[in-house]
């Protein structure tokens, strides 16, 4: 119990627990990762849980649940992912640590881990490429999801260029319609509408949040 912290030992016990698996080695070294979307969903939910307990700005989960339900079932989608948008900025003290695409990724994974309705999986491999976010609809324990999405989530710092920043979302556009092209995307969403949503960061600004449609 005393060496638990040990940084040389704490991967052991998550192994122990179910919470690591072994994917793949590396020389001498040994590949960990979290074996499936229930442990990575009790990772996140960890993270808020903590988060509601040190910072003051308690978030209303009952509101954000409503607006996860309109994102489900009606394809309201604007009003929730501008909610956690607008939740990085203001909170300062994660701001200033994790300003950066991969770190807004951990932040909206953590957030968008409260809806029931979806699987979130961060980082899928779809059609020769990596989506930061598909939110896979859960249809057997609720058969009313409507709508399931695809996030593009991009970074850049308060320096950037307007041109810069619009090269950056075409890159965007196309990759959405580029994933939303992969077989996985068209049999896991079935009998949903699919929702492409760009969301383009300038530091820990949120400028744009647009749908891409799939089809152009």
């Amino acid at each position: 119990a005393s060496q638990i912290t040990d940084p040389e030992l704490f991967p052991s016990l998550l192994f122990y627990y179910g919470m690591l698996t072994i994917t793949a080695t590396r020389g001498n070294y040994l590949v960990l990762s979290i074996p499936n979307n229930n442990v990575r969903k009790q990772y996140y939910e960890y993270l808020l849980e903590e988060y509601q307990r040190q910072n003051k700005k308690y978030i209303n989960l009952n509101d954000l649940g409503l607006m996860f339900y309109d994102m489900s079932y009606d394809g309201k989608w604007r009003e929730a992912l501008e909610f956690i948008a607008h939740a990085y900025k203001d909170n300062s003290s994660v701001r200033s640590m994790i300003e950066g695409e991969r770190n807004i990724q951990g932040f909206f994974t953590a957030y968008l881990s409260v809806s029931a309705y979806y699987l979130v999986a961060p980082e899928v491999e779809l059609n020769h490429g990596f989506c930061d976010m598909f939110l896979m609809p859960d249809l057997q324990r609720y058969s009313g999801v409507a709508h399931s999405y695809i996030l593009e989530l991009k970074y850049l710092p308060r320096t950037a260029t307007d041109k810069e920043l619009e090269e950056q979302a075409e890159e965007g556009r196309g990759q959405l319609k580029q994933y939303s092209r992969d077989k996985k995307v068209t049999t896991i969403s079935e009998g949903t509408a699919l929702h492409c949503i760009l969301l383009q960061f300038k530091g820990w600004e949120l400028i744009k949040c647009e749908e891409v449609s799939p089809k152009c």
